[in-house]
This record gives C-alpha cells, structure tokens and sequence, in this order.
C-alpha cells in the first residue's frame, strides 16, 4: 500500500511539475503565438517585372513566387501524395503524432540529436513560417506547442490549405500553385500522376531533390512518394507503374528576359523600393513600364560597348589574361572546357583558349568546346600596348600577337570573330525626350556584371567645352548676337596672388582674331568663352545657367567656369540640352511610365510637367513645364550648334571651315532621317581625362561620356606617328569629344531617330535675319562667300554697312579686350 501510495504522490506531482512546465513555456511562447489573422494571410507574391515602353522584359525583381489556391482547387491525387508522404495520420492526431515525436525521441536518446521526421503538416507550417530550421530539443518544443495552437484555432481543411500554399518547393516557387507553374508550365489541375508526385516530395529537400538541380535525386524521392501512394492504396499497380516510367522532362518557366537593360533595371528597382518598400516591390507582381523603348536600349547598349571596343583597339594589346599550357604539353579538349566554364562572359567577350596559331590566322576553344578560326582581319590591330600614349610595332604574323596555351577573349562582329579584350574606361549615355523628359535609353557603362555604378547618373565628371552653348545662351540675354565679333587671341592674365600666368588655350592652339559667335561655338573656341563670361561677370553666368536645373552650389566661381570646370552628371547634361531642343523648357527626367497590378489595374501613370507654349487640356490636365529661356534664345544657340556639325554652310568649301562635329556629315544613315536639322556641341577636359557630345534632334536629346572611373587618368592619344622607329610607335593626337564620345552618340541617333520627331529648326515668332559680312559683323550689301544671312533678336541686328571688303584679322598676342 504504501509503494502504490508512494507511486500516486510521484505521479500527482509530475502532474503538478508537467503542469507548471506547460504554463512557464506558454507564457515563454507567448509573444511568438500566431493570431487566426496572421495564420490566414496568404497573399499572391510575385515577383516584380520591369518591361520597356513597348512590353519588352526587361528584369525580374524579387525572391517569392506564390499563387494562392483554395483547397478544392487542387486536385484530389496531389493532395493524397502530401498527405501519402508527409503525414497519412494527418485527419487523426490533434497537430501532434506521438508516434512521430516517440521515433525522434528515441533518436535523440540513442544518437545524441534528432535525425529525422516525426513532424506532422501541423508542425512544418509551424516550423516554416514562425521557427528556425535547427535540429534542436527546444526547437521541437516550441514547434509542437505552436502546432496545438495553430489546431485550437483553424480547422483540418484550413490547415492543410495553408500547407499546400505556403511550403517551398525551390527555385523561389511557394506553393503548389507557384511550383506547377515554374516546374511545369501548367495550372495545377493540369499535371499528370508523375508530375504531382514530384511535386509532394519536394519538401523534404527543395534545393537538392528538384528535378532541375539533380533530377536523379528528384527520380528517386519521386519514387518514394509513388511507393507511398501504392501503400496506401491511393492509386493502382498500373498507375504506379506508368508513373515511374514518365521521364523526367522539366525547365524553369515563367516569362522570359527578352532585353538586356540592366543599369536601367536598377535605377527601376532603387525607385520601386523608395516608393513601396520592399516587401510590397518584390512581391506583389507589380508589372512597371518604363519609358525606354527596347529598339532604343538596344541601340544605346550596342553603341557604348562596340565604342568601347573601338577605344580599346586603338591603344593596343594587352595581352592573354593566362598562360593555361604550352604546345610542347598541351590540355584535352575536356581540361580546357572545364577551365573555361569557370570565366564569366563579360559584355561582348567570351573567354577562348588559343590551340593553335597559324601564319596569319588562329584557331582558339570557346566555353562550349567549340573551335573558332579568328582570321588576320581579326587579328592585326593587336599592337602591343605600353601605355595610353604608346604602342609597340605592328605585328606581322599572328605569333607575334598569341601563343598555344593562351587564354583570352573573343568577340563576335558583322566581320567575323575577333581577339579582344574587356575594354577599360567606363561610358555612358542617355536620351531624353525633350518634350516632358522621359528617358528613352539609359546605359551607364559596358557591362553590369563588372561595375554596378551607373556612370549616365552617378558619374559627375567635368563637362569640358559641354558648358560652352549654356555660356553662349547667357551672352544672347545680354546684348550678344551670333554675328558679334570677339576676339579670338591667347590670353595672358598675370596672378600676383599665385605668381603665376593663367593661360587659357583653344584646342587647337589656333587663333584667327575677331571671329563671329556662330562661328566660335561651332569650333569651340576656349579663349572667346573666357572673354564672355569676363564681359558677362561670373554672377550672371552662374545665374543664368542655373535656369537648366544645374546645382548653384556646384558650378565654380572663377574663369574655369568658361571652360567647364563645373562636374555634372550625363543625365544633367543631357537635360540641360533638352531645353534647347524644345524651345526654352526645363523639363524632369522621368523613367517609370506607368505601374499595373499583376492583374493589369493600372496604380499608377505618370503625369511629366510637359514643354509647351499654349498646354492645351485633354482628359486631364497638362502640366506645363517651367519655360527658363526664350523660344528665341533657344533657336538661335540652337543654330550654333547646328553650324557645329555644317561648319559654314554652302560657303564652307570657300571659306573653309567646320564645326567641331563635322563627322556627323559623314553618317548617311542619320542625315537620310533627319536632314541637316541635328546640332550639338563636343566636349573634352584637361589632358582628356573626359570626352562629351551632347547633341539632339527635336524628338530626342542625348549625351554621351568617356573617361575612366579614376578621374586622374587620362584617355591619352590615338594615331600612329609613321615616321618612328619599326620597334616601337608612339602615338600623338588626343581621344577627344569628337573621336571618343561623338562616334558613339552617332551609332546610337543612327537607330534612334528612326522612331522620333525630327523636325526643322522652325524660325520661331519675333527672329529677323540679316545679311551680314563675316568679318565685320556689319550689315552687307554683298551676296558672296564672304556674307551670310545671320537671325537676331529683335532690335539686335547691326545698324551699319560695311564699307568695301574687309582688312585681314589682325591681333595682339598680348591683348586682353573682348573685341
């Protein structure tokens, strides 16, 4: 009596103790305790995409991909295969299977730790959603707990619902609605006994038992959730059987990048996130349309890259970026390729290995055991490099350049494969729509994979002679017109404070004494924009120009001003040029379009302040622009920059000369869409460390830079001196705006305006014209090549005649006057 009595007190008091236990953990776990509310929340989550304007996938942005489904959505066999494989005694327990934890139990007695199951679907909801992954006592605790409350509170049906919705089964998929779709392409109801099978055993293991990681593994857990449904009695022999025997065909599916934009991508991303957060960006499946056209982005991408390449071969060789063997003791095909595939593509590049070189050909091995013969076309331009301003010798047989065994780069053109290499200075460029600022491409540099800094808005970088038609426009609001004569001669300006004279020089250091606004511009003369701003005063320089949306605070309040020592970004730069374009209106650069639920309700259209004289009103109403200068001051530095590309005009072949982007003549592709209504203006700073051309049509303003990310090296000279030794070449005539940046602005408009307003530069209300002479400035009774009709503000035009023909230019080195 007095053991039983004895065995009661123990057994009351481990009541008491079990009791105890249970309230210190509940009130332990209480915090962690899910409400109905948060149990039931399963929303659609997709991820985010971005598409060009005209529907154009451009990226994904977003880690989850869930499609919620009711239970009675989904097909009776797939949910036998969970509840066949995961839990059979699921309708039974009450969220615990004591069998189960008696199993892990055991494990954690004999082994030291818990090594497998005993969790039911209760528990791995609980476990997923609200506990750690870790294979622990308390972890199992708290789950277990966690599950009896989640049963307290939700029926079986509810339950398992939530389940089947938000369980992962790999590559971003939750939920057998997401995972049908991503592995299968198909709507739940439509996979077959096989498929669904598949599907039930991802749980267990999603990251290495799915079929498109290792589909041996996913064959066998497949295996194993048929051999469950058979035991159970939940399909027949010959559905086993057939089962088993469906092949194992699967991809990744879901819509399918179809451009390549990434720097564009990104600023999509950083703005999504700003405006939603990120859970709310990355998955709600908001679709974001921006206003690129992919035929635009395209064409910006192909023609920073291809410039960049043209740059690169231009300043030589630098030769294989390993040495992976020698002929003597050659790889396998099989060795190189695993080698290979190991280097990543960068932007136009492939890595290649060199298995053989001939007289005047080679023959290299691409990542995917491909051979490829590269012709001497493809060749020949690899001198060696020695540095920015230097080359080696040509070669003259294809030994010269590469060896067996090297490992290098190949790039394929219209021409055939090329050696190549990944070039090294960054560019950038970017397009607005002049008409409210929409940016129609964006590309900030040759590839995203190798630098994620966007060059076309984070990079400020001098503008060089990019500031000179900002200058030229305040110089025609105080009392200067195209046709006023300032001289055109060195400056020596002597600085007691520095003991030193400020000499400001024209590239090139060419002089030719009073010259006509027009025609400075055109050919970006230095020292008339230092004799501008020295007439305007630094003040109303630097006011006048903040009128284009350029940062008071960062434009310098010296001289250098004049020769754009001032640092902006393309974006600014090119949002500056756009107000010439569209006649005197400050408009702000956007990117996203408009933003739809995955549904397609559109949440959002933008609504840009437009540049218009007379906003008339639609549906809604125009916002309108700020207008920061006159149609008339915009037209008539406008016609500088024309003058720019076509020099002189008709007279140019008598009075010989041309604009400082005169090779935009040469572009019959451009001129054939646009005629000659293009202007713009080159760009290039100190020792070339940057290179600029800003040009626009009436449609379309673009910018383009080059330079290197360091802002102390230089981009360094071009074409070879002939006259030097075999031995070795050294290289004179600097990159500049209208060799390094220029081009590229050229094979971008080449392609752009073909989808953009490029109309004539029309007169606008209030210009007269006059005939002038070129060397006075004067009115002109004369009809030569000496005189041209020249626009004025009204009341500007020269009163008097010239009298005869006029003296030649005559100057003083040493003078300092404006005229």
């Amino acid at each position: 009596m007095k053991f039983v009595k004895w065995s009661l007190y123990s057994l009351l008091g481990l009541m008491v103790v079990g009791v105890l236990v249970v309230g210190s953990l509940y009130l332990y776990l209480r915090s962690d305790l899910p409400s109905v509310a948060e149990l039931k929340d399963v929303r659609l989550q997709t991820p985010m995409q971005v598409y060009s304007s005209d529907g154009e996938l451009i990226a994904q942005f977003g880690e989850i991909r869930r499609i919620p489904l009711k239970l009675e959505e989904i097909p009776q066999p797939l949910i036998n295969a969970f509840l066949a494989t995961e839990d059979q005694r699921f309708y039974e327990h009450f969220g615990i299977d004591p069998i189960g934890v008696g199993r892990a139990f055991f494990q954690l007695v004999t082994s030291g730790e818990i090594q497998s199951g005993g969790s039911t679907i209760t528990q791995q909801l609980a476990r997923n959603f609200y506990l750690s992954f870790e294979q622990t006592w308390s972890r199992k605790v708290r789950e277990a707990f966690i599950a009896l409350h989640i049963e307290s509170q939700l029926t079986k049906d509810e339950i398992l619902e939530l389940y089947l919705n938000k369980i992962t089964f790999g590559h971003r998929a939750h939920g057998v609605g997401a995972a049908a779709q991503v592995y299968y392409g198909k709507d739940v109801n439509d996979l077959t006994l096989a498929q669904m099978a598949m599907i039930a055993g991802l749980p267990k293991a999603p990251s290495t038992m799915n079929p498109i990681s290792n589909p041996e593994r996913a064959r066998e857990r497949r295996s194993v959730v048929l051999g469950r449904l058979l035991a159970e009695r939940m399909i027949t022999l010959p559905e086993y059987r057939a089962a088993l025997a469906e092949p194992i065909e699967t991809r990744l599916h879901g819509p399918e990048v179809t451009m390549t934009a990434p720097y564009l991508a990104e600023m999509v991303r950083a703005e999504m996130v700003s405006r939603y957060g990120e859970d709310d960006a990355y998955n709600l499946g908001m679709k974001v349309y921006t206003t690129a056209s992919a035929k635009q982005q395209r064409a910006a991408q192909r023609a920073v890259q291809a410039n960049l390449h043209a740059y690169d071969e231009r300043h030589g060789y630098r030769g294989p970026d390993a040495v992976l063997f020698d002929a003597a003791n050659p790889w396998t095909a099989e060795q190189i390729i695993s080698y290979l595939r190991n280097i990543d593509q960068v932007g136009l590049t492939y890595p290649a290995a060199v298995t053989a070189v001939g007289e005047r050909s080679a023959q290299v091995m691409a990542q995917m055991g491909s051979l490829i013969e590269i012709d001497w076309d493809g060749l020949k331009w690899a001198r060696p490099y020695i540095h920015a301003e230097r080359q080696g010798a040509a070669p003259e047989q294809a030994s010269d350049i590469l060896k067996v065994g090297d490992q290098v780069r190949i790039r394929l053109t219209e021409g055939g494969w090329r050696l190549a290499q990944v070039p090294e200075p960054g560019a950038a460029i970017v397009a607005l729509r002049p008409h409210d600022g929409g940016i129609a491409a964006a590309v900030g540099g040759y590839s995203f994979r190798l630098s994620q800094y966007n060059r076309a808005i984070q990079a400020e970088r001098q503008i060089g002679s990019n500031i000179k038609p900002f200058i030229y426009s305040a110089a025609l609001d105080n009392n200067f017109t195209l046709a006023t004569l300032v001289n055109d001669a060195p400056i020596n300006q002597w600085n007691p404070g520095s003991g030193i004279a400020w000499r400001p020089r024209n590239s090139p250091d060419v002089y030719e004494g009073p010259i006509p606004l027009r025609e400075a511009l055109a050919k970006s003369k230095n020292v008339v924009s230092v004799r501008l701003l020295r007439a305007m005063g630094i003040n109303t320089v630097v006011d006048h120009l903040t009128r284009f949306g350029f940062d008071f605070d960062e434009l310098p309040r010296n001289e250098s001003l004049s020769l754009g020592s001032a640092s902006m970004t393309p974006l600014e730069v090119a949002r500056g040029y756009a107000v010439f374009a569209n006649g005197g209106f400050l408009v702000t650069p956007y990117f996203i379009e408009r933003i739809t639920t995955a549904a397609d309700e559109e949440i959002f259209a933008a609504r840009p302040a437009v540049a218009c004289m007379l906003c008339e009103n639609g549906e809604r109403e125009v916002l309108q622009a700020p207008q920061v200068i006159s149609e008339q001051n915009a037209f008539l530095v406008t016609q500088g920059m024309n003058s720019a590309i076509w020099g002189g005009g008709s007279w140019a072949h008598k009075t010989g000369w041309n604009g400082t982007a005169w090779r935009i003549q040469r572009s019959d592709k451009l001129i054939d869409t646009v005629g000659r209504n293009i202007a713009g203006k080159t760009g290039t700073t100190n020792d070339v460390r940057d290179t600029w051309f800003s040009g626009f049509v009436s449609g379309l303003a673009t910018t383009s830079w080059v330079g290197f990310d360091n802002t102390e090296r230089a981009l360094g000279a071009t074409s070879i001196n002939p006259n030097l030794g075999s031995d070795e070449q050294e290289v004179s005539g600097a990159e500049s705006g209208a060799k390094t940046a220029l081009p590229m602005w050229i094979d971008f408009m080449e392609t752009a305006v073909e989808d953009v307003a490029a109309e004539s530069f029309d007169i606008p209300p209030g210009i007269v014209s006059a005939r002038i002479d070129l060397k006075t400035g004067k009115l002109s009774r004369d009809s030569d090549y000496t005189t041209r009709f020249e626009y004025f503000l009204p009341g500007t035009a020269p009163k008097e005649y010239t009298e005869g023909k006029s003296s030649p230019n005559v100057f003083d080195d040493d003078d300092d006057s404006i005229f």
